[in-house]
């Protein structure tokens, strides 16, 4: 039997260029506009997004299965995340935590539901929330946003938000540094729960899926080789438990995110409020 190419799980995370686009500089700087892997797949997330709320806004009193979908998408936001972590202060908030859910969401579940394709040995698609690069955008995006809104809405007297109250003059001085420590790595550790998450599962289905495939090569040589079937079979199974449950990941590690997010806009949003 002719040697079998070893499967690499990490392969389904490389980057390769679809479309080939002029490269600009920027000084030093080259910025190359090429259409690869990843940015394809976010502009059909972008696209797909568009389309599933251009064709479920209705307004309807009585609503349809579709404007009742995207109604119960928003309102996870609204009502689940910004009404009782923010209050009313917060509403003008909900465009962007939602559009970053729904972002996140679509992304995730793309990677996880058109997947399919490889069984067929087709790329549809590219786990893009697999990508720290991607993962520490949104994270340093959200982060930032955040920080400097602290600062315009309540100017200097935001950094109070590092003293701890009641400690004395050094306990204090000690506690600020550690809080600074603790509020700058946020960037850091919402990029890598994102990544680690759909990483991981990936990673885990793609061995799985490997194992379905060379046992029952092995099968296939007839005799007491046949046995292979047995765990060819539980690896399917494992695969579609995991397809499941990756499932389950995909929309709860959007939610995380956006409340995250939401968690931290409350520091500014109710600043010195205690709400």
């Amino acid at each position: 039997m002719a040697n079998q190419p070893a499967i690499d799980p990490m392969e389904q995370f490389s980057i390769h260029k679809l479309v080939d686009l002029p490269t600009f500089h920027v000084g030093k700087l080259a910025i190359d506009m090429s259409i690869n892997t990843s940015v394809m797949t976010m502009l059909v997330g972008a696209v797909l997004i568009v389309l599933f709320f251009a064709l479920t806004a209705r307004r309807e009193i009585v609503p349809n299965r579709g404007q009742a979908v995207a109604e119960a998408l928003y309102n996870i936001i609204d009502r689940v995340l910004v009404g009782p972590i923010l209050g009313p202060h917060g509403r003008p908030y909900v465009p962007y935590l939602f559009t970053l859910f729904m972002v996140i969401l679509t992304l995730n579940l793309m990677s996880v539901v058109f997947a399919v394709g490889n069984i067929a040995g087709q790329s549809w698609t590219f786990a893009v929330t697999s990508q720290i690069a991607v993962t520490a955008t949104l994270a340093l995006l959200t982060f930032l946003s955040v920080f400097f809104l602290g600062f315009i809405k309540h100017g200097p007297k935001f950094v109070s938000l590092f003293w701890v109250p009641g400690m004395g003059i050094f306990g204090g001085a000690a506690m600020v540094l550690i809080e600074m420590i603790s509020y700058f790595v946020r960037p850091l550790t919402l990029a890598l729960r994102l990544f680690g998450n759909m990483l991981g599962g990936h990673v885990v289905m793609s061995l799985f899926g490997s194992f379905v495939v060379a046992l029952a090569i092995v099968g296939l040589s007839g005799g007491i080789a046949t046995l292979a079937f047995i765990p060819s079979v539980l690896s399917f199974t494992m695969i579609v438990a995991l397809t499941g449950l990756e499932l389950v990941v995909a929309v709860l590690q959007a939610f995380v995110f956006a409340a995250l997010a939401t968690v931290y806009l409350n520091e500014v949003v109710n600043f010195g409020h205690g709400h």
